[in-house]
């Protein structure tokens, strides 16, 4: 848990959580805080299984995948190729447009071309296209004066996407099964704030949308999930806009590691589904493997 991403407190509360209900569910956990010892850390430890709650770069694109393959040991989540290529939002979309499924109109573009001028008539969204966690988001609307002024802490190339409008819902696939759709609720923009702050945002699961959509959340859950090769609990994102019915429910990304804390969104879906966490947790460490 933890690590250098950007996402490490998020990454810090997972892996608390995850800890505690493994422990409940009967095993001997020991934490680590991810840093440059890592893989000795492992050596050192000889874990039977590594429950990887790390979120963002370098723990979910494939880099500590790759590094438990070359040490043979079993880990839970997807493996290198499906988590590098769900880390990265443009070979995302390439992978969903092969396997037929809907997605918003996108190009990457530099940081410098993004602030000089509008890359994509607005309203759009810039994002960082291989960060998770909503981090670096930038909304802008049809009324902005101008481009955004991306902070210093942008990638030198971001990906400029054409804002679809409407909810926000999610499913997550557990094994080879979609489980339920959520709706999400926010007064505003769904950000980083929204997502993790007290009261930033409500779920409402199971989704009152109509079966249709519910139907279709689940389906193309269930396809992202494998046309990504994921593995275990993964988590599919969508914006869907009302007034345009089927036509208007799009795929906005995968993640290979949802957030994992008893309130989290794909920690909800598996209770309603009838597991509670420390049995979510416990059936994530029995699927762990290598050459995932």
């Amino acid at each position: 848990m933890g690590g250098p991403s950007a996402e490490r407190e998020v990454s810090l509360s997972s892996g608390r959580e995850c800890a505690a209900a493994l422990g409940q569910a009967g095993y001997d956990v020991v934490s680590v805080d991810a840093g440059p010892d890592l893989c000795a850390r492992l050596i050192e430890i000889q874990p039977d299984v590594v429950f990887n709650a790390l979120h963002g770069r370098w723990g979910e694109d494939g880099c500590v995948q790759g590094m438990l393959e070359w040490l043979r040991i079993p880990y839970t989540h997807s493996g290198v190729l499906a988590s590098a290529l769900a880390m990265d939002k443009e070979r995302t979309k390439t992978a969903f447009r092969a396997a037929g499924l809907p997605v918003a109109d996108s190009v990457l573009a530099g940081r410098d071309a993004v602030r000089a001028a509008h890359v994509m008539t607005p309203p759009y969204v810039v994002k960082p296209y291989n960060e998770g966690s909503s981090v670096g988001v930038y909304l802008v609307n049809e009324a902005a004066n101008g481009p955004p002024q991306l902070s210093e802490d942008m990638p030198e190339v971001v990906m400029v996407e054409q804002f679809v409008p409407g909810r926000e819902l999610t499913t997550t696939v557990m094994g080879d099964r979609a489980l339920t759709v959520t709706d999400i609720l926010t007064d505003g923009w769904y950000d980083y704030d929204a997502k993790y702050k007290e009261g930033g945002s409500r779920h409402v699961v199971p989704a009152d949308i109509p079966d249709e959509i519910f139907a279709a959340c689940l389906d193309y859950a269930l396809r992202a999930h494998r046309a990504l090769g994921c593995r275990g609990v993964s988590r599919t994102d969508f914006r869907w806009d009302a007034a345009r019915g089927l036509d208007g429910l799009i795929l906005l990304e995968t993640n290979t590691q949802p957030g994992m804390t008893p309130t989290s969104l794909a920690p909800e879906q598996a209770a309603i589904c009838g597991h509670d966490f420390p049995a979510l947790c416990a059936w994530m460490v029995e699927d762990a493997s290598c050459n995932r």
